[in-house]
């Protein structure tokens, strides 16, 4: 069982790591998580699954432990992790387990959990405490064995996703590739299809071994079918999903990749436009460009640290209507707070439609800035290497959010450690290449060769 039980869920290969003992036993280990607050709604537990060919063994052994505890299980299949999340705000569930690895190649599988609401469990909610029960045995079983009922959310998900668009007179389709990594947004398709658009589907035939390419957008090799599709249809959007469709990347009409930072700014600026003065959360490697943007369209900028369960957690304190993620992940108020890249393609199409204008222009106000993408070093003693960067930085604004953010008037840069891998990552932002480049051989220095 070691280290399969991280910041935000567990994951591990299979079998050697994570297999279907560890499964029964996690699911056991789940009744210590829910509160009387989530039991409040219930005795219920949505369960679902992604393709992988291991992850029907491990929910049926995680549905066991579930029901041997006494807690229900309303088996919803085969589903992406944003319908799941729907499923237990619709259902009104105590909480919900979906068995995937998101974006990890096919040896790996997990599970994502959530309290009630589709709130987030996570090391600071719960990974944590469940790693601990299942260490020590702390796994209870109910008198009574809780029940499995069959359950179906995929109409009630359609039409709480297509309540989104906004109705007019558009003309012509907007023409869209949608790359589905042979992942979970394929049965999403018909969602998709019910937009209005003219739609060019790629690798949407579910496969867990992932034949095509990794199911993870925020590597760049990973875009290039894409890309190519979207240039040889003459498309005017693309979006790319992770393998459990709780993250997109978006790609412009002339093929080039959009941050997911800008993305959070330009849909928080379109829902503003509808509800002024709402709160936008963003996380702190994100463009300046966002906040600037953000306040420039009537609404209040919130920075937070990576991690989803501090996006969410800080979007329910201030009724944020939006908030986003570096790694692509778009969390809606109107969402139970969580991620649902589908209701991001509806508002990019709203605004398209709208505006009547082409990606690249619309995204334009907010290319004010030369950024880097997130880089890697591996440094044994992390903490010593921050300590170096404030001490070498001394006259900086220099503030401990999450890892150590240096702020001058004219670049930035932040270095954490990551929540899930033994790095460092550096994010730089400049307001010229110049100085881009200038500040990123200067930190090099610091933090040595970026990791392969």
């Amino acid at each position: 069982m070691a280290g399969i039980f991280k910041a935000y869920d567990i994951r591990g290969i299979v079998p050697t790591q994570l297999n279907e003992e560890i499964a029964y036993k996690i699911g056991l280990s789940f009744q210590h998580v829910l509160d009387a607050e989530d039991r409040a709604n219930g005795n219920t537990v949505v369960v679902s699954r992604d393709m992988r060919e291991h992850s029907v063994g491990l929910q049926n052994a995680l549905v066991r432990g579930l029901t041997d505890s006494g807690l229900d299980v309303l088996d919803i299949g085969l589903s992406s992790t944003p319908m799941n999340y729907f499923a237990i705000s619709h259902f009104k569930a105590a909480g919900g387990v979906q068995v995937t690895a998101s974006h990890n190649p096919a040896q790996y599988n997990g599970f994502k959990f959530s309290r009630h609401g589709a709130r987030p469990v996570s090391g600071d909610h719960g990974i944590a405490l469940m790693e601990r029960k299942v260490q020590e045995g702390d796994l209870p079983k109910a008198a009574t064995p809780g029940k499995v009922t069959q359950g179906e959310v995929f109409k009630a998900y359609q039409h709480h996703v297509l309540s989104f668009l906004r109705e007019g007179n558009y003309g012509q389709p907007l023409k869209v590739v949608a790359d589905a990594a042979n992942g979970m947004a394929t049965i999403d398709r018909p969602i998709l299809e019910a937009m209005g658009i003219e739609l060019t589907p790629i690798f949407f035939e579910l496969d867990g071994t992932f034949p095509n390419h990794e199911a993870n957008p925020l590597k760049e090799e990973n875009l290039l079918d894409l890309q190519r599709a979207v240039r040889e249809t003459g498309a005017d959007l693309g979006i790319s999903f992770d393998g459990d469709a709780d993250r997109a990347a978006f790609i412009d009409e002339t093929g080039e990749p959009i941050g997911s930072d800008l993305m959070t700014g330009l849909v928080g600026g379109i829902l503003l436009e509808r509800e002024p003065g709402k709160v936008v959360v963003y996380d702190l490697r994100s463009s300046r460009a966002v906040a600037e943007y953000i306040k420039e369209k009537g609404g209040i900028p919130m920075r937070e640290r990576v991690g989803h369960s501090f996006i969410k957690a800080t979007m329910r304190q201030h009724e944020a209507i939006f908030g986003g993620e570096l790694a692509g992940h778009y969390y809606f108020r109107d969402h139970s707070y969580a991620d649902c890249p589908l209701l991001t393609v509806v508002e990019v199409l709203n605004l398209m439609r709208q505006k009547r204008d082409l990606l690249s222009q619309l995204i334009t106000p907010l290319q004010r800035y030369y950024k880097s993408q997130e880089i890697n070093f591996e440094v044994e003693d992390k903490q010593g290497k921050m300590d170096e960067l404030a001490k070498r930085y001394a006259d900086a604004e220099i503030d401990y959010l999450d890892g150590i953010t240096l702020s001058y008037p004219t670049w930035w840069a932040n270095v954490r450690p990551s929540n899930t891998e033994p790095f460092l990552r550096l994010v730089l932002e400049a307001n010229t290449t110049k100085e881009l480049d200038q500040r990123k051989e200067e930190l090099f220095g610091i933090l040595g060769h970026p990791a392969e």
